[in-house]
């Protein structure tokens, strides 16, 4: 008998008191002061704004910059034109423009923003793409600074506003860096008396950047999820921001059941804002909204193995679909996972979450983590709910681990730990009417994030490899390959953290290197 361990999707649950926080409010307008640009050497490219039309001065001829319906040109007494957007439930007030850059190239973004929740950015940089915001009420100068690609010849510049907040305006926007000859003339950089206030969050901005650029980078074709826990069991304490780059999604564990059947909750839990020094509410929604502008999805887990969610008939659907959508909106999450270990019932789960995709629109994640036996077989109710939902999941990470050993597909019986384990499960899966893609392997970050069936990091790359190309396989190899096999998910990125992040370093690289 082994000894006990910390389980994954296991805590106690007790009693949250909400945390409530407001980002400082900013001073008033302080003047704005155009400061020129040098000359460049006759041997290199000079630095030249490329960005045209920044300043507005084209008053409602905004061209070429490309705008929601709620952003308008406005002439202001002290700034002249300007832009001013309103957000407007799921309408965030964004512009864009493309612009062409010379590649291997260094340039700065700098925008004159005024307003809560203003975010700028650029995309399709063929590197790490910038963004930056500030919650400042008063006018901020965001600036952000990059290098393009090999081959990157343009990118989008975009900014935006925030679900739910005032309007803001934008004035001021450049990016100034080597021009290719058909750049718009050189300009300056705008300059903010600073004041105390007017200090930009550490964390990237908040920002669905797909919604803000039409050339926003393409999604991975293989996702690496990772749970990140709102308590404290041990694990490294995290904010969302601290969570590695590689996670594509980030699984929030978890929402609380209401009273209310079919109903859920979620407060940030105060012990691990004490852990973290203090971690606001204000601060938690900013930091969502960041990973989402960097291209991340964050989603709100339900269950968990204490997780005691109900939804088994239509009144709890409802109450599901209608909390779940309210969850949403006020953290800005981009869906939900369904990790319920206590039960589920396919019909009205999949009636709940149909319902829910419809409220959320575009861009709906949804996730699942069954633990083995839910996946055996398609008559299981967990199988028969992802199949049922096929139409609007994103993917399914089985946990690989507390199971002993099961059933691979092809009749034989695989313990937990290896890679045949892997394999002859996910099998079932990829044999069962799932498409490829929505089939991800889910494994403990550490020893300590589960009872048993950890597997090295290694062992989950070739794991992977050989659904995808039939490559280092163990002792069981499948009669074909899924080369869009979906990814892996761990429990949990604060247990990969206690761990030196191997997850995130070793899966995380593999997988967005896979073809």
């Amino acid at each position: 008998m082994r000894a006990p361990q910390p389980r994954p999707h296991h805590r106690p649950r007790t009693g949250r008191a909400l945390l409530a926080g407001l980002l400082a409010a900013g001073t008033g307008l302080a003047g704005l002061v155009l400061a020129g640009s040098g000359t460049a050497t006759a041997d290199v490219a000079p630095n030249v704004n490329v960005v045209a039309n920044g300043d507005f001065s084209a008053g409602n001829h905004i061209s070429p910059w490309t705008c929601g319906p709620t952003v308008t040109a406005v002439n202001n007494a002290a700034t002249g034109w300007d832009l001013q957007g309103s957000p407007a439930g799921t309408d965030y007030a964004n512009c864009s423009q493309s612009v062409t850059v010379l590649p291997n190239s260094t340039y700065t973004l700098t925008a004159a923003v005024q307003g809560s929740y203003v975010f700028a950015g650029v995309t399709g940089t063929g590197g790490t793409d910038p963004s930056t915001w500030s919650s400042n009420a008063g006018w901020n100068t965001l600036t952000s600074t990059f290098t393009t690609g090999a081959s990157t010849t343009s990118v989008s510049v975009w900014f935006h506003g925030w679900y739910g907040q005032t309007p803001f305006t934008v004035d001021k926007v450049s990016l100034v860096g080597p021009g290719t000859g058909a750049s718009p003339s050189p300009s300056g950089t705008v300059i903010v008396d600073p004041t105390p206030s007017q200090t930009a969050s550490s964390s990237p901005p908040p920002s669905p950047s797909t919604s803000v650029s039409p050339t926003a980078p393409p999604p991975r074709k293989h996702l690496l999820t990772g749970y990140w826990q709102d308590f404290y069991n041990g694990a490294t304490p995290q904010r969302i921001s601290d969570v590695p780059a590689a996670y594509d999604i980030i699984a929030v564990a978890f929402a609380d059941a209401t009273a209310t059947q079919g109903g859920i909750s979620f407060t940030l839990d105060p012990t691990l804002s004490s852990k973290l020094g203090g971690y606001t509410e204000a601060q938690f929604k900013a930091d969502i909204a960041a990973k989402r502008a960097a291209g991340k999805k964050v989603i709100i887990s339900v269950g968990g193995q204490n997780g005691t969610v109900s939804v088994s008939n239509s009144t709890a659907a409802a109450n599901f679909a209608n909390s779940a959508y309210a969850l949403i909106q006020q953290y800005g999450f981009d869906g939900i996972d369904i990790d319920l270990e206590n039960g589920v019932n396919a019909t009205y789960m999949s009636q709940a979450l149909h319902s829910l995709a419809a409220k959320v629109g575009s861009g709906f994640v949804l996730t699942m983590a069954p633990e083995t036996i839910g996946m055996q077989s398609t008559g299981g109710e967990y199988f028969k709910l992802a199949l049922a939902t096929k139409d609007i999941l994103t993917i399914v990470n089985m946990q690989y681990y507390n199971s002993g050993a099961m059933l691979g597909c092809d009749g034989g019986v695989y313990s937990q730990g290896t890679e045949n384990f892997l394999t002859g499960l996910a099998c079932i899966q990829l044999q069962g009417g799932l498409r490829a893609d929505q089939v991800g392997l889910g494994v403990p970050a550490s020893t300590s994030a589960a009872g048993g069936g950890y597997i090295s990091p290694a062992t989950v790359n070739n794991a992977l490899d050989c659904l995808a190309s039939g490559t280092n396989c163990g002792s069981f190899k499948p009669g074909q390959t899924w080369p869009t096999i979906g990814g892996a998910m761990t429990w949990s990125t604060n247990w990969d953290a206690t761990a030196g992040n191997q997850i995130a370093n070793t899966v995380g690289s593999h997988l967005h290197a896979m073809p």
